[in-house]
């Protein structure tokens, strides 16, 4: 991924905002802290499952111990999220979502 991507949505995770199909434009995070802004939408890596990226919202921010986790969900209740995981450390994120440009089905 460089700069600017499109994903595709695999799942109802975001349902009702995204859903299975849409295709989204998302931009990388460079290598550099960012603080994440709360309900953002961001391409993250799966704590549970290296290789896999989920879209997650995020819904708040804490230091621990000079770093900043976050806590992150699905709009759909039924997210595999941080009520699964807990919170997570910034270098979990690997885009922000910037819109969505097709509606899939």
């Amino acid at each position: 991924m460089i700069g600017i991507s499109r994903v595709v949505v695999s799942g109802n995770s975001m349902s009702p905002a995204y859903n299975d199909g849409d295709w989204l434009i998302v931009r990388k995070l460079s290598g550099v802290k960012h603080r994440l802004r709360i309900g953002g939408i961001y391409l993250l890596q799966d704590p549970a499952r290296p290789g896999v990226k989920l879209l997650k919202r995020v819904k708040e921010s804490r230091m621990e111990h000079s770093v900043i986790r976050y806590w992150v969900e699905g709009d759909n209740p039924n997210s595999s999220d941080s009520r699964d995981w807990g919170w997570i450390d910034g270098e979990q994120f690997l885009a922000k979502v910037i819109l969505r440009y097709k509606k899939g089905n």
